[in-house]
């Protein structure tokens, strides 16, 4: 019998008491991809519909072509996102929200939201915040 030391301790309120411990690594670890930067901002474009590899790209300013290809690749594993290959000449790849990575789509749009909403005043506490450990550090 393992004891609460071998798989960690449940929590006992919260939304963490719901999820059973030996659930949890993996939790983190979907969170982690789900809440990825640029995750989210896959999963709000394709919302208009299926897109081709170089529009998505067009899409996400600041993505890389690695990052891109991680991202799509790691969201299909995990069936939030459909890759459909066309045998044509040349090849056509499409990728679309599947119906997982759809019921994420108001979550994602409400949480950009509210970053470009809240923008400046965040922009402005960070220049606060690094002006104050400027200072702080001097002698």
């Amino acid at each position: 019998m393992r004891d609460s030391a071998d798989v960690g301790m449940a929590a006992s309120v919260g939304p963490c008491a719901s999820i059973p411990v030996e659930h949890m690594e993996f939790v983190r670890q979907v969170l982690d991809r789900v809440g990825d930067k640029w995750s989210m901002l896959v999963i709000a474009v394709l919302e208009s519909g299926p897109m081709r590899y170089t529009d998505l790209q067009r899409q996400i300013p600041g993505i890389s072509q690695r990052m891109l290809t991680r991202t799509l690749r790691q969201l299909a594993e995990d069936g939030l996102v459909s890759r459909t290959a066309y045998a044509e000449v040349p090849p056509r790849v499409e990728y679309a929200l599947a119906p997982l990575g759809g019921g994420l789509y108001g979550i994602v749009r409400q949480l950009i939201g509210w970053v470009a909403d809240h923008h400046d005043e965040i922009r402005a506490n960070r220049s606060h915040a690094g002006a104050t450990a400027s200072s702080a550090s001097r002698p």
